[in-house]
């Protein structure tokens, strides 16, 4: 019944997320959390490229995985088109088997948090963990439902062209405080001179993490040097309005 990042999707994030597109200062903060890092370093959920991209512009060796065919050819476009070549594999985060390690794991701007399954957001961890060198990192934000509401509907409409755009409508559909998620229903619509041409209609499930419970989930698996962060200003305590925290853990 629903589709996963789909065409539509794809099509709406490549317009509302351009390549180098920084959300809240994401870009800027993760560059500077990778100054030094000279190996390999890999993006899960990397999307069409709006992160990976200026990585690789500032000559970082970056590796891109993601669930959707969709955004993976879009990435891979983007990526072309500026003359850029990276490895981008398409596999669910919980399940992938990549051929070398990395010194750095990032997850900007909450992907982590689309892992809706509690046993598949711990395989993903424990497949980060396995996929890191000794003494490699992994960077990753959360974001918290602060600002929630059950009932909520928006509109947005954005132009691909003179004869046709975009409509998302997104409603808040529920919020389930036991199992920790949030579900919204995503309305794609594509119109052509005034014409609706195509739909596409997507699930949109959030997991979210208490602080120490996150810290503890890292710990388990083996990370240490655990540091939060909160609204990418590194090591600054979350408090109460915090929408975003930034988690940043070690491999021994």
């Amino acid at each position: 019944m629903f589709s996963y990042y789909g065409k539509l999707s794809t099509q709406f994030y490549n317009v509302t997320k351009p390549v180098g597109h920084s959300i809240n200062g994401d870009i800027e903060y993760y560059l500077e959390r990778l100054h030094g890092t000279d190996g390999k370093i890999l993006e899960p959920a990397v999307g069409s490229g709006r992160f990976i991209i200026p990585l690789l512009n500032q000559g970082y060796d970056v590796d891109g995985i993601d669930y959707s065919a969709h955004m993976l050819a879009s990435c891979r476009k983007r990526c072309h088109e500026r003359g850029l070549n990276p490895n981008l594999y398409e596999a669910h985060l919980s399940q992938f088997s990549l051929p070398g390690k990395y010194e750095a794991i990032v997850m900007p701007t909450g992907s982590f948090c689309l892992i809706d399954e509690y046993d598949d957001a711990i395989s993903a961890l424990t497949n980060f963990y396995q996929h890191l060198v000794p003494g490699g990192r992994l960077i990753v934000d959360l974001q918290l439902p602060v600002d929630w509401h059950t009932g909520d509907i928006s509109t947005i409409s954005y132009p691909l062209s003179n004869d046709e755009g975009i409509v998302l409508e997104n409603k808040s559909i529920e919020i389930d405080w036991v199992n920790q998620t949030t579900r919204s229903l995503l309305k794609y619509e594509k119109w052509r001179h005034g014409k609706l041409v195509d739909t596409e209609l997507e699930e949109f499930v959030m997991r979210w993490y208490g602080i120490e419970e996150f810290s503890m989930l890292l710990e388990k698996i083996g990370f240490t040097q655990i540091t939060c962060s909160a609204n990418y200003m590194f090591k600054k305590a979350p408090s109460t309005e915090t929408r975003l925290v930034t988690f940043e853990a070690t491999r021994l």
